[in-house]
């Protein structure tokens, strides 16, 4: 590991000691952990049955196994978008000026929008010609959330911090606001809806009258939010352990008591609310299943509350052969994001093949099959679990080579893999 110089230097209004080590073992476990629940988020897409039938979420169709299966990956999403904020806080840190982290931003969120647009779609659509559709998801608004982190990093700490924390609480207020000329079948799209579905309103713009379509799959609103309040949080990293620790539990704590009283009283903060169902364990589903496109207050306080509480506890050395293992996915993100795309859906084109099942179903960009076609599609959901342990143990050993080959490498450019 690189090591920073041991001296104190002053960064917003304090005094602090550069962090050792360029890697924070806490922060990867958490992000190797959410990435492998995305795999299973990923297999579940092309494995289950139940996906080609109906939303898991639907309460009146789902099983409470499928539905926990979609609701545990609800706590990816947050956790890489919160974190991403913190790190480049942490490369603040270490020694970078404002006009060095900014430029960084900017490079880096380009090229998570060029990776979207190509490695990703054919990823997930096995596409490979550049035309058609194309989806604006994770890794799009990712980028787009660096590039306006690069603009706010010029602000003081607590200005950056209000700002995303405010968008968060704030933008449910708009939920009453939606688009009346973008949609897959209107061509011309007001500059003013364009804005509105790519910042709030999730869905289809229709670019020209050559048939090229886009999906806003991730509205930018509240994800910039999001990385700015995950900025300022990145500054308890140069406190004291001890201290750290115990900011972060009352932290966690408070944001998941604030889910709960919002929740209970259905006031504010998802269009989604919750009611009594058939049963107890459906209406505790109900009150889980909150909003994720676009991600309300509550499915964020819901999904960052755990997410910071656990940091807390993660940053006791108790980990065992697991936690190393996670760490190391949390150090190399992208080429895990990447490879899990191809395994999930290369590993079900194989599959129905196989069997003889019509693959129609697995193309994810191209218009929806019959419904025939959808019955015979998908297995259940023990297979979806049987291939996501195997593809989590299929590309951990890959994983494991490349972060050691980061790890000794200093060029610049590792910083964008």
């Amino acid at each position: 590991m690189a090591t920073a110089a041991a001296t104190t230097a002053t960064l917003d209004h304090g005094t602090y000691r550069p962090p050792p080590r360029q890697r924070i073992d806490s922060i990867d476990l958490l992000r190797g952990l959410v990435m492998v629940i995305m795999m299973l988020d990923h297999t579940r897409d092309y494995f289950s049955a139940a996906e080609f039938q109906f939303d898991p979420t639907n309460l009146d169709k789902t099983s409470v196994a499928l539905f926990l299966t979609r609701w545990i990956t609800h706590y990816c999403a947050p956790t890489f978008f919160f974190l991403a904020g913190a790190g480049a806080y942490l490369r603040r840190a270490r020694g970078a000026t404002p006009a060095e982290l900014s430029g960084f931003l900017v490079s880096r969120g380009v090229w998570l929008i060029l990776l979207e647009l190509t490695v990703v779609r054919v990823g997930i659509s096995g596409d490979l010609l550049p035309h058609g559709r194309y989806v604006g998801q994770t890794i799009w608004a990712l980028g787009w959330s660096m590039i306006a982190l690069a603009a706010l990093v010029h602000l003081p700490l607590v200005l950056i911090g209000a700002f995303g924390v405010a968008m968060v609480v704030l933008h449910n207020a708009f939920d009453g606001m939606h688009t009346t000329s973008c949609g897959l079948l209107l061509p011309r799209c007001s500059a003013g809806d364009l804005l509105q579905r790519v910042m709030h309103e999730p869905g289809w713009v229709a670019l020209g009258h050559g048939g090229l379509l886009f999906r806003v799959r991730y509205p930018l609103v509240p994800w910039i939010g999001v990385m700015a309040a995950g900025y300022a949080f990145g500054k308890l990293y140069t406190l004291d352990e001890a201290e750290r620790r115990r900011i972060l539990l009352r932290l966690g704590a408070s944001v998941i008591l604030l889910f709960v009283t919002l929740r209970a009283t259905n006031l504010y903060g998802d269009p989604s609310r919750w009611s009594v169902q058939r049963n107890g364990v459906f209406t505790a589903l109900s009150f889980l299943n909150t909003t994720k496109y676009p991600s309300s207050l509550l499915y964020l306080c819901m999904t960052m509350g755990p997410g910071i509480l656990l940091l807390a506890f993660l940053e006791r050395d108790r980990r065992g052969a697991i936690g190393r293992a996670l760490v190391t996915l949390g150090r190399v993100p992208m080429l895990f994001y990447l490879m899990q795309w191809l395994f999930a859906h290369g590993a079900a084109l194989a599959l129905y093949t196989a069997v003889g099942m019509p693959t129609d179903a697995l193309h994810r960009l191209r218009d929806a099959p019959p419904a025939a076609v959808l019955a015979q599609s998908g297995f259940s959901l023990p297979v979806v679990y049987l291939f996501w342990i195997l593809g989590v143990l299929t590309l951990y050993p890959i994983c494991k080579w490349y972060a050691g080959v980061k790890a000794r490498r200093r060029e610049w450019w590792w910083g964008y893999l």
